[in-house]
């Protein structure tokens, strides 16, 4: 199989490595800071997926390269889906981990059903044609963060069958079973 160089149209070094870790050798993952750019691209979409695609776009139009584009959001049942396509956002636009974490715990301190799941939708432009992978992983919310691995919502998430938050598992645990592996697996299977 021949090299596929695809753009990450990503800033964010942490969902960099956990892709790098997943994919075939025959892929060549740039992300933007690779690239030189330090741009925001604008996340202004009500939808994962609308997000997702809109990235991936917004760098294909602008670079012409082949590109994916991710957008992660935790959806918590007994908060309506919430915090949902603004998880990043969900304390403030600094995106601070800590206070998203903070107030989603604060949120749910008297509820009862601490179900959520984490959603990714990748959208990929190859070959200037859309497609789209989603990958879904259920668990529950903890009352308190534990763990100093992954980032994000980690710390305080417990997927199904498991006992301990995506925080306390290793990379390798987690991308065996996570929201991101499975949809850029998904890319993969597509691609190869």
């Amino acid at each position: 199989m021949t090299k596929i160089d695809l753009l990450f149209a990503t800033s964010n070094k942490n969902k960099v490595l956990e892709i790098k870790k997943v994919l075939p050798k025959e892929f060549n993952i740039k992300s933007l800071d690779d690239i030189g750019l330090c741009e925001e691209i604008p996340e202004n979409e009500n939808t994962i997926e609308g997000n997702a695609i809109f990235k991936a776009n917004y760098m294909y139009k602008k670079y012409n390269l082949n590109v994916f584009a991710d957008d992660t959001g935790l959806e918590v049942d007994s908060l309506n889906g919430k915090p949902g396509v603004h998880s990043a956002r969900y304390a403030g636009i600094s995106k601070n981990s800590t206070d998203n974490i903070n107030k989603l715990l604060k949120k749910l301190k008297n509820k009862k059903n601490r179900k959520a799941r984490f959603k990714t939708v990748i959208a990929l432009i190859l070959n200037s044609k859309i497609y789209t992978f989603e990958g879904v992983v259920e668990g529950i919310i903890t009352k308190k963060s534990k763990g100093e691995n992954g980032f994000g919502y980690d710390p305080v998430f417990i997927p199904r069958g498991y006992t301990k938050t995506f925080g306390e598992l290793s990379l390798e645990e987690k991308n065996s079973i996570s929201h991101r592996s499975l949809a850029m697996n998904k890319l993969i299977d597509f691609i190869s």
